[in-house]
Protein backbone atom coordinates (compact mmCIF):
# COMPACT_ATOMS: atom_id res chain seq x y z
CA UNK A 1 0.00 0.00 0.00
CA UNK A 2 3.09 2.44 1.11
CA UNK A 3 4.22 1.93 -2.40
CA UNK A 4 1.35 2.78 -4.36
CA UNK A 5 0.34 5.98 -2.25
CA UNK A 6 3.94 7.44 -2.83
CA UNK A 7 3.48 6.31 -6.39
CA UNK A 8 0.51 8.51 -6.82
CA UNK A 9 2.08 11.34 -5.11
CA UNK A 10 4.76 11.66 -7.32
CA UNK A 11 2.13 11.96 -10.00
CA UNK A 12 0.16 14.25 -8.55
CA UNK A 13 4.01 15.95 -8.42
CA UNK A 14 4.68 15.66 -12.25
CA UNK A 15 0.69 17.10 -12.86
CA UNK A 16 1.72 20.32 -11.09
CA UNK A 17 4.58 20.89 -11.86
CA UNK A 18 3.58 20.86 -16.02
CA UNK A 19 0.91 23.21 -14.71
CA UNK A 20 3.35 25.30 -13.54
CA UNK A 21 5.45 25.19 -16.53
CA UNK A 22 2.10 26.44 -18.84
CA UNK A 23 1.82 28.82 -16.49
CA UNK A 24 5.14 30.36 -16.54
CA UNK A 25 4.74 29.82 -20.74
CA UNK A 26 1.64 32.04 -20.45
CA UNK A 27 2.98 34.46 -17.91
CA UNK A 28 6.09 35.16 -20.01
CA UNK A 29 3.78 36.06 -22.95
CA UNK A 30 1.98 38.11 -20.73
CA UNK A 31 4.67 40.27 -19.62
CA UNK A 32 5.39 40.90 -23.36
CA UNK A 33 1.94 42.13 -23.79
CA UNK A 34 2.38 44.44 -20.65
CA UNK A 35 -0.78 43.44 -19.02
CA UNK A 36 -1.24 41.69 -15.84
CA UNK A 37 2.29 42.48 -14.47
CA UNK A 38 1.63 42.14 -10.97
CA UNK A 39 -0.63 38.85 -11.37
CA UNK A 40 2.82 37.12 -10.81
CA UNK A 41 2.52 37.71 -6.98
CA UNK A 42 -0.84 36.25 -7.16
CA UNK A 43 -1.11 33.13 -8.78
CA UNK A 44 -4.47 32.11 -7.88
CA UNK A 45 -6.28 35.21 -8.87
CA UNK A 46 -3.33 35.22 -12.23
CA UNK A 47 -5.06 32.08 -13.49
CA UNK A 48 -8.28 33.10 -12.71
CA UNK A 49 -7.97 36.38 -14.62
CA UNK A 50 -5.91 33.94 -17.66
CA UNK A 51 -9.03 32.12 -18.44
CA UNK A 52 -11.35 35.52 -18.56
CA UNK A 53 -8.50 36.92 -20.55
CA UNK A 54 -8.47 34.20 -22.92
CA UNK A 55 -12.42 34.63 -23.32
CA UNK A 56 -11.76 38.21 -24.07
CA UNK A 57 -9.52 37.13 -26.47
CA UNK A 58 -11.90 34.81 -28.37
CA UNK A 59 -14.37 37.57 -28.35
CA UNK A 60 -12.12 40.22 -29.91
CA UNK A 61 -11.33 37.99 -32.86
CA UNK A 62 -14.81 37.09 -33.30
CA UNK A 63 -15.83 41.06 -33.18
CA UNK A 64 -12.94 41.72 -35.71
CA UNK A 65 -14.39 39.31 -38.04
CA UNK A 66 -17.77 40.54 -37.32
CA UNK A 67 -16.37 44.05 -38.39
CA UNK A 68 -15.09 42.61 -41.68
CA UNK A 69 -18.04 41.12 -42.35
CA UNK A 70 -20.29 43.78 -42.25
CA UNK A 71 -17.20 46.22 -43.74
CA UNK A 72 -17.57 44.09 -47.04
CA UNK A 73 -21.18 44.00 -46.38
CA UNK A 74 -21.21 48.09 -47.02
CA UNK A 75 -18.71 48.28 -49.37
CA UNK A 76 -21.01 45.73 -51.88
CA UNK A 77 -24.12 47.88 -50.87
CA UNK A 78 -22.43 51.36 -52.00
CA UNK A 79 -21.33 49.61 -55.22
CA UNK A 80 -24.82 48.70 -55.64
CA UNK A 81 -26.27 51.95 -55.01
CA UNK A 82 -23.77 53.78 -57.37
CA UNK A 83 -24.34 51.71 -60.08
CA UNK A 84 -28.27 52.11 -59.47
CA UNK A 85 -27.39 55.66 -59.57
CA UNK A 86 -26.06 56.03 -62.84
CA UNK A 87 -28.85 56.20 -65.95
CA UNK A 88 -29.53 53.23 -67.34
Amino acid sequence: MKNTSSKHQQQQYQQQQHHQQHQQQYQQQQQQQHQYQHQQQHQQQYHQQQQHQQQYQQQQQHQQYQQQQQQQQQEEQREREDRDKQPH
